[in-house]
């Protein structure tokens, strides 16, 4: 018979209560166990004693026997330096980026390189435009004087005609 150490969650809604428990792999999680080793209160503080209550005797002798715990319950063995503590699984692909995501961020990037360009252009344009307007000669400013008197006159020819 193939033994395992696992939780049998008991407890009400949203007030998880769980027992360890040595049981036929076959069985169901809440189902028919063999004998309960002990229980996990995950309500409770991580530093509270009753946490986790374990009945180290029995965990010895089902460990001899050959049950096999899951892994949260030799997470709980191992802190309490009854097994080996269990190697944590790392799955470094797990945390990279799906492929749709990856385009969407190549294309976002392509965008706001097309954008920078575009501004930069823009600023030698204007550039160039600014040193082509200073090297230009200057004008005499008399041409620039005479521009300026006819809009003077302009807003009194206004007032002659509103005054007729």
């Amino acid at each position: 018979m193939a033994l395992a150490m696992r939780l049998s969650k008991g407890g009400r809604k949203k007030r998880p209560f769980y027992r360890i428990v040595v049981t036929d792999k076959r069985m169901p999680r809440d189902g028919r166990y063999i004998e309960r080793l002990g229980t996990y209160n995950p309500l409770l503080a991580k530093d509270d004693a009753q946490r986790v209550v374990l009945n180290e005797d029995r965990i010895k002798h089902w460990l001899g026997e050959g049950a096999q715990p899951s892994y949260r319950v030799a997470v709980f063995l191992g802190k309490a330096g009854l097994a080996p503590m269990p190697e944590t699984p790392n799955n470094p692909n797990k945390g990279q980026p799906s492929e749709k995501t990856k385009m969407r961020i190549a294309d976002k990037e392509e965008k706001l390189k097309a954008k920078a360009e575009a501004e930069a252009e823009k600023a030698e344009e204007e550039k160039a435009a600014k040193a082509a307007a200073e090297a230009a000669p200057a004008e005499p400013e008399a041409p620039a004087e005479e521009a300026a008197a006819p809009e003077a006159e302009a807003p009194a020819s206004e007032e002659e005609k509103k005054a007729e």
